[in-house]
């Protein structure tokens, strides 16, 4: 025993054997040797015409020192051992980083003929949106003309963002949805394929589908889908696909984090007479529409998604979320995380909002049709913070009393505003969009025929607090712009419970949404 002590401590112990330097020393010779005749035979700079002969002797001589100093590893000489630099992965001939893509994306749309995306007006609708005094604005709209590349077909939206990056998942969702619905109609997969087919939700559940389905947000719409079911399925599949595929593009993005960030949409789709209405969230859209007497009135065409409806809240408490409203605010339901007092959203259906998908949060639109008539004129979607303050009938009465259908959006953006200031004195005005799309073009209000087809080119106005562009892709009457410029202050069905929503669900609450409702 003493003597095996001894031995450890005088480095002879059997397990580490004496002399182990002695028998590495030819071998680090031959390593030394092999390095040296690499570096002596490397070619001078600017070898002339021989120099790929000596560049290929020196990639020989670097591959026989590989193969060296592998033998050694294998030998188990831990000197040996060098640590292996991973090659710097190299981008694909021709690839953007993706701030640069997405840059090179918003210019090739905005390049777009018929497309407008901020405060301006066209032929046949007008927009404009006005910043709140919650922070950035986080609403977006959109009017594009000759869809698809078809003269009949118009697509539009408002999209209102909430959370602290709600301003982009909104514009992304404006800029994004469109041309996610677009090529999803020029497909074949997208004109043939049953909603039934379709993979669901962020989730991962299929998509609700409701083929027994006998009736829209309104009577009107019931009574069309009757007449055309065939084109009115074919659309609600193409919505239901590109909305899907939205909310999952927003779950893949790496520079915008939707976990707490989400945005409203409603979108409307017109083909000739044909009014495909997507909805989710809480922004509205409305019909202005003559009755028998001639007079003026508003049909709501779409359901404003909040959690107290309902189907919407069997749905969320099926999945373990929570319903519930804060003291300071006992009419406005929230939704909330099982355990958490988190995030609080104040709407059943959502792009984003991913802390919230896995407890009965979906992105599935509520999709309705109608038919456009000679009593039609116009409809008008918008977002809730207009709907808060102005009800449906008003909104219809401040559109026909504006001065020009290129002023009629900002009309009634600063009547919302004012009646902001109104009624809720020391509340925060919310952030204002809204997109009037006229059904009549034909009776265009303005003084000439030439001013009206002048406006049929795009005029697109971005404000701030400090300047307003204006810019025309061709004449447009000087009006229309002094009147825009003036003011430069701006899933599935869990066991059949996502049914389509109808007026019969709605509560009666102070915001005017059921007695407006024809």
């Amino acid at each position: 025993m003493v003597e095996a002590a001894a031995g450890r401590r005088s480095g002879t112990s059997p397990r580490r054997p004496s002399g182990g330097g002695e028998q590495q020393l030819p071998l680090v010779a031959v390593a030394l040797a092999t390095r040296v005749v690499m570096v002596t035979s490397a070619p001078p700079a600017g070898g002339g015409v021989g120099g790929g002969g000596a560049a290929a002797g020196g990639r020989c001589l670097d591959d026989l020192l590989g193969c060296l100093l592998g033998v050694l590893r294998v030998l188990g000489f831990p000197w040996a051992a060098s640590p292996q630099r991973q090659p710097r992965p190299v981008p694909p001939r021709g690839a953007i980083p993706s701030t640069a893509d997405g840059r090179r994306f918003a210019a090739e749309l905005r390049r777009i003929p018929g497309r407008i995306a901020g405060n301006g007006a066209c032929a046949v609708a007008s927009l404009y949106t006005m910043q709140g005094k919650k922070g950035v604005n986080q609403d977006a709209m959109i009017v594009w003309e000759n869809f698809c590349s078809r003269d009949d077909t118009i697509f539009c939206g408002v999209f209102d963002g909430h959370g602290p990056y709600g301003h982009l998942v909104a514009k992304r969702v404006r800029d994004l949805l469109p041309v996610k619905l677009g090529a999803d109609m020029g497909t074949d997969k997208g004109r043939e394929a049953p909603a039934s087919n379709m993979e669901g939700n962020t989730n991962e559940v299929g998509l609700p589908v409701n083929p027994e389905r006998k009736e829209t947000t309104t009577s009107v719409g019931a009574e069309q889908d009757r007449e055309y079911p065939e084109i009115f399925t074919t659309f609600r599949t193409s919505f239901l696909r590109a909305f899907h595929i939205m909310d999952r593009d927003l779950k893949l993005h790496k520079n915008i984090d939707c976990f707490f960030s989400g945005t409203t949409a409603v979108a409307v789709l017109k083909q000739g007479h044909n009014l495909i209405i997507g909805n989710l969230g809480d922004s509205r859209a409305i019909l202005g529409t003559r009755n028998e007497d001639g007079q003026l009135i508003a049909v709501q065409l779409t359901v404003d998604l909040k959690p107290n409806i309902p189907s919407e809240a069997q749905r969320i408490r099926q999945r373990r979320g929570r319903i519930f409203a804060l003291p300071e605010e006992p009419e406005v339901a929230r939704v909330w995380l099982p355990k958490y007092n988190s995030p609080g959203l104040a709407m059943a259906r959502a792009f984003g909002d991913f802390c919230l998908k896995e407890y009965g949060l979906i992105s599935m639109p509520e999709v309705s049709c109608h038919r456009v008539t000679e009593k039609d004129e116009f409809i008008v979607l918008a977002t809730d913070g207009v709907w808060d303050v102005l009800s449906n009938t008003e909104v219809v009465s401040i559109i026909s009393r504006a001065t020009s259908r290129a002023s009629a959006a900002r009309f009634l953006v600063e009547s919302a505003n004012r009646a902001w200031r109104t009624r809720y004195p020391t509340s925060k005005i919310d952030d204002c969009a809204v997109v009037c799309l006229f059904l009549n073009t034909h009776e265009a209000d303005q003084p000439s025929s030439s001013a009206a087809n002048n406006l049929a080119n795009a005029l697109e106005v971005s404000g701030d607090k400090h300047s307003t562009v204006v810019q025309l892709s061709t004449g447009v009457s000087a009006d229309v712009v002094n009147a825009l410029v003036k003011d430069t202050n701006e899933l599935s069905l869990v066991d059949a419970v996502a049914k389509p929503v109808t007026v019969s669900d709605l509560t009666k609450d102070g915001s005017g949404t059921k007695q407006s409702i024809i």
